[in-house]
């Protein structure tokens, strides 16, 4: 019996070593040179990989998995490659390796490369290539590395762009490894927008365009003539992250809704958390210089003024108005003083208190209609105590989200 259990672990540990952490076998690349095939520093690895992959985020039957998936950096043409140092065979009786050429084929457009001379051919060719739509915006950032200033470029683009629809396929695979819940979009849908940032970099004296970023937006359609956009999916590619392109995207995104008068305001669809933060610093810089947040008027509270201001010249809706009026209002009170900072407390915590009694009206409405030992079971769960700790705890994080919006506007 003994051999036979020490054999069955010693089998398990054989197969444990062809195990394989699918985040980090995946290797990610943007080329611009033939030389960043070969250079470590220009590979990344997704976030993600469960919704290929499963929620274990493994792929079994092989040691030393890499999966190879490198992008032209303008046109995003594909090599995909699969390499190992060994893959488990028939000797392992009735186990199989895991088929991860036909689960990463699946959401990868077919046209790619298997090899890399095809793909380094490809490369001479992306001198040719050059953004899709119609140029927003343009803007530049200061690279301490490189010793000077970079410019990118933002376009609107849809699917009439010839090419585009193919760059779009190849572009929202990304999607996939950065993004939790992702899911790709029906393109033949005619109202969706399309944004997209561009890095313009030279090469043997040419200048050459850089995929760095995009977002989707779907235009909703609000009775009786007017629409309603909603950002949909926003990713900066991670070798651009932290450089503030979001920022000016969805900047540059509003100011191209704000000059639209069909557009009543702008949207987003489950939004992340780093998402609000970006949200939240855009939209106060937005609103910052409008008469109805002046000092004086923050501290006299929340208005329809300020609603009706922000959607009227910002396209902004009235949840996000009332971030933007508490983080200014913020900025504007002094909270080393106990009557400013009491009142500003009040003041956030009158709408945070909103959902709980909601709650209450539910309460009362069930204590019509429930026998009395049921109802003591449901109101045991809302203690009031609790509400006051979780309301002090939500508020604690609020300010302390708002006020990193703030640094953030001082710097910029």
């Amino acid at each position: 019996k003994k051999s036979f259990s020490s054999g069955l672990t010693a089998m398990e540990k054989k197969l444990a070593e062809y195990k394989c952490n699918t985040n980090e076998a995946i290797q990610l690349k943007l080329v611009r040179f033939p030389e960043d095939l070969e250079d470590e520093n220009t590979t990344f690895n997704p976030e993600y990989s469960h919704q290929v992959f499963g929620d274990d985020e493994v792929a079994f039957g092989y040691k030393g998995l890499k999966i190879l998936l490198y992008y032209i950096a303008g046109n995003l043409s594909t090599l995909f490659r699969i390499e190992y140092v060994s893959k488990v065979n028939e000797k392992f009786d009735c186990v199989e390796a895991d088929d991860v050429e036909s689960k990463i084929r699946e959401i990868i457009p077919p046209g790619f490369c298997t090899n890399t001379d095809d793909f380094v051919s490809l490369l001479e060719k992306e001198v040719n290539f050059k953004p899709f739509g119609m140029l927003l915006h343009t803007y530049s950032v200061h690279n301490e590395e490189a010793g000077e200033d970079i410019t990118y470029q933002i376009y609107k683009a849809d699917m009439t762009c010839p090419g585009f629809r193919e760059y779009h396929e190849r572009l929202q695979t990304f999607l996939m490894w950065f993004i939790e819940t992702a899911s790709f979009i029906d393109v033949d849908d005619e109202r969706w927008n399309y944004f997209l940032v561009f890095e313009k970099y030279n090469k043997d004296g040419a200048t050459l365009f850089a995929t760095v970023g995009y977002m989707t937006v779907y235009n909703y359609y609000v009775y009786p003539d007017k629409t309603r956009p909603r950002v949909s999916q926003m990713l900066i590619l991670p070798p651009f992250q932290g450089e503030g392109h979001g920022a000016q995207l969805l900047e540059t995104v509003h100011r191209y809704y704000m000059s639209s008068p069909t557009v009543l305001d702008i949207t987003a669809e489950d939004p992340s958390e780093n998402y609000v933060k970006l949200r939240d610093f855009v939209l106060v810089k937005l609103c910052q210089d409008l008469l109805c947040f002046s000092p004086g008027k923050l501290m006299q509270g929340f208005s329809q003024e300020m609603v009706i201001e922000a959607q009227q010249k910002l396209k902004i809706n009235k949840q996000h108005t009332r971030r933007v009026y508490e983080i200014l209002r913020l900025r504007a009170t002094d909270m080393g003083d106990a009557e400013q900072s009491r009142s500003y407390r009040l003041d956030v915590k009158r709408r945070l208190i909103g959902p709980y009694k909601k709650k209450q009206r539910e309460l009362a409405k069930m204590r019509r209609c429930l026998r009395p030992e049921e109802l003591t079971n449901q109101l045991n769960q809302i203690d009031i105590n609790m509400q006051h700790e979780q309301l002090e705890e939500s508020f604690q994080q609020l300010v302390s989200d708002y006020r990193r919006v703030l640094e953030r506007l001082a710097q910029a």
